[in-house]
């Protein structure tokens, strides 16, 4: 999903209401690493991706139907065809990607991880000759792949495979989401954030349910009581619907760029909770590898700003992850 975009800026006396909203958003994102973890002690991945999309498409209908005086929304042919395979490509690969990536590793790795998201932005506009790298992403980009190799040499040398398997793959998450990025953003543009969100989601939700349903037959639905119900309600609904829809506010508010360095705070914030609720612990080499990496995607992310403010546009390498 990709946040509403809107132009107007707010008035001084709200810039405060618009940072408090940021920060609360980036708190539940990162809450909701763990708050998985924990469901997925009852429920299966697979299981939990069934209920969540049979939650957010609904939703996402229901508020297009809403903004548009309860009417549906048609899209040109061509953009609602590119719409439904990018919904392929950032629900049914993406999100599940992340949903067994962050079952198979912890918390803090796969918000960490995710967090470099903007690289691969990066990287791609690269690739497709929009953006050239200047020598402060490049180094930037050494000093995160660096950072990571250093927070995942504890599971390669230990043999983990699993975790490690699991961490590689939210790393391809990221650069399927931050694809998907690339791609939906003149879309965006044309047609609003909510039509965007609605169309992907109608077009890889399907999928998802389908490779889902066994696991959501086996699961163990009656052993949920109302605090597993209330977290994955707060998973599906208020951390990755209502969570994106108010980033996207404050994104449009404050702008991409102001906005993008709240997202540093996230592995903090997961690492915190993770600590607190699962009693997760952190060696003093994880602890440097996180440092580096953040600091390797922020020199990449700032050195991207310095050449926008030179005069070339905005590539939009300072968008922002996607929730888990």
């Amino acid at each position: 999903m990709s946040p509403p975009a809107s132009a107007a800026a707010p008035a001084p006396s709200n810039q405060q209401l618009v940072l408090l909203a940021g920060l609360g958003v980036v708190v539940v994102w990162g809450a909701n690493f763990a708050v998985q973890k924990a469901l997925f002690g009852v429920l299966p991945p697979g299981a939990f991706l069934f209920a969540r999309y049979l939650l957010m498409p609904a939703a996402a209908v229901l508020l297009l139907l809403y903004v548009n005086g309860w009417r549906w929304q048609w899209l040109p042919r061509r953009d609602a065809l590119q719409l439904l395979w990018l919904g392929v490509l950032a629900h049914t690969l993406h999100v599940s990607m992340v949903t067994f990536g962050l079952h198979w590793s912890t918390a803090f790795s796969s918000a960490l991880i995710m967090a470099c998201a903007p690289l691969f932005t990066l990287l791609i506009l690269h690739a497709l000759g929009t953006e050239s790298l200047s020598r402060g992403q490049v180094a930037g980009v050494m000093l995160a792949c660096t950072g990571v190799l250093v927070f995942l040499s504890d599971k390669l040398l230990g043999a983990d495979w699993a975790a490690t398997g699991g961490d590689l793959m939210m790393l391809l998450a990221a650069a399927l989401f931050s694809w998907y990025t690339v791609k939906s953003k003149p879309l965006i543009q044309r047609h609003g954030g909510v039509p965007v969100m609605a169309y992907a989601l109608l077009g890889g939700s399907p999928l998802v349910l389908l490779m889902g349903l066994p696991a959501a037959l086996e699961a163990p639905w009656a052993q949920m009581d109302l605090r597993h119900w209330g977290l994955l309600l707060w998973a599906s609904l208020v951390s990755a619907f209502l969570g994106w829809l108010v980033w996207g506010w404050v994104n449009a508010q404050r702008g991409v760029a102001r906005t993008a360095p709240l997202q540093y705070l996230m592995p903090l914030v997961a690492g915190g909770v993770a600590w607190w609720a699962t009693g997760e612990r952190f060696t003093v080499l994880k602890i440097a590898g996180a440092l580096l990496t953040l600091a390797g995607v922020a020199w990449a992310q700032r050195a991207a700003g310095n050449q926008g403010s030179a005069g070339r546009p905005d590539r939009s390498t300072s968008e922002p992850t996607r929730p888990a």
